[in-house]
């Protein structure tokens, strides 16, 4: 049948909704979805209904007839037209940036919890868990592998499925448990990550993963440098260490006061930036005391694009501010991205008590 006409004025989310409405059909077995599929989905010609009813069919599956319908080689394809058409910048979740129709139909499984399928897919394609995507835009998540993806970091869907213990074991035992820097990364991803914990499922993946040879120490500054506290105690009952720089994270001040004698100053700095993200006053003091400098940039991994100051006050910790202040935090500093001070950054986020504050010591 011929394509359909893209209109000049094509929506988006109307395309979406199409991919949706079409994957409607195909579960309700109409015939007009089974017609559909077989001429524009490549792994569905020239199939009977009788056998296409049998196949798995998902939104991925959806998206790439929808753009075949419209005459385009594949979905990213279709939105990065559809941008150029309404001018606007459309941005590609991670899913959708993937080529690869083979990858994105066993995240797809991945996402959906089908572990059947995703077992029969992967035995047909062992490849795809050694295989690298290629994202570009960001500073992580650049070049994941299958694997990498249980840990919804970055958030892609929002939720995990509730097997996902199940679909990553499949993934390890398809080969991916050979890849030890995949898995590091892995393990990272998911003691940093937000939805994995709210999902219930963080300590049970990091457990997974550990018992796959992964060091625990890896995901122990990841976990601390996004405040996922409950993760970095779990890695701790691991076998994690302790170090300046994690207790000072976790507000542990009688570890930081013993452990600071051996502390470089790289580590006392990464020590003063976490405590003092997390509104850890006490902590922040006795850094400062012992030759922590509240007038350089964090280092990396603590939010190097800006100082403590600015982190304390964006986070609304005016107890942290002033321990800061008091020990000649300077006001002038603006962060690397907008040049924005740390009263420009209380006041974005509303922390109108640290403008108040901060505003009195300079006019002081």
């Amino acid at each position: 049948m011929p394509t359909k006409r893209l209109p000049s004025s094509a929506n988006l989310d109307h395309l979406k909704n199409q991919a949706k409405d079409l994957l409607r059909d195909f579960r309700a077995q109409k015939l007009s979805a089974y017609q559909r599929i077989r001429e524009f989905h490549p792994k569905f010609t020239n199939l009977a209904d009788t056998i296409i009813v049998k196949h798995s069919f998902g939104l991925v599956d959806a998206q790439l007839t929808i753009a075949r319908e419209y005459g385009y080689t594949n979905w990213v394809r279709l939105r990065v037209v559809v941008a150029q058409l309404d001018g606007s910048d459309v941005s590609l979740n991670h899913n959708e940036r993937i080529d690869d129709v083979f990858f994105r139909q066993a995240l797809d499984f991945m996402d959906e919890g089908n572990a059947s399928e995703l077992i029969k897919h992967l035995a047909l394609n062992p490849q795809l868990v050694s295989q690298h995507v290629l994202f570009e835009g960001d500073n992580y998540f650049t070049k994941p592998t299958l694997i990498e993806f249980v840990a919804e970091n970055p958030i892609r869907q929002g939720k995990l499925p509730a097997n996902i213990i199940e679909i990553s074991t499949i993934v390890l035992e398809a080969g991916a448990k050979d890849n030890i820097v995949a898995l590091e990364s892995t393990l990272m991803l998911v003691a940093s990550g937000r939805i994995v914990r709210e999902s219930g499922f963080q300590d049970s993946l990091i457990d997974l993963l550990c018992q796959y040879g992964v060091d625990p120490q890896i995901g122990l500054s990841a976990a601390l440098s996004e405040g996922e506290f409950g993760a970095a105690q779990r890695l701790l009952n691991l076998g994690a260490i302790l170090d300046v720089t994690a207790a000072a994270a976790l507000n542990r001040i009688d570890d930081v006061q013993v452990l600071l004698g051996n502390a470089s100053q790289d580590e006392i700095q990464l020590s003063l930036a976490w405590s003092a993200m997390h509104g850890w006053h006490e902590v922040v003091a006795l850094l400062l005391r012992s030759g922590a400098n509240p007038n350089c940039y964090n280092p990396p991994g603590g939010h190097s694009h800006c100082t403590a100051l600015h982190s304390a006050s964006i986070a609304g910790h005016i107890d942290t501010v002033k321990a800061l202040v008091e020990a000649g935090a300077r006001f002038d500093i603006g962060d690397i991205h907008h040049n924005a001070t740390a009263v420009e950054w209380a006041a974005h986020s509303k922390n109108q008590a640290i403008v108040d504050y901060l505003e009195s010591v300079v006019r002081s």
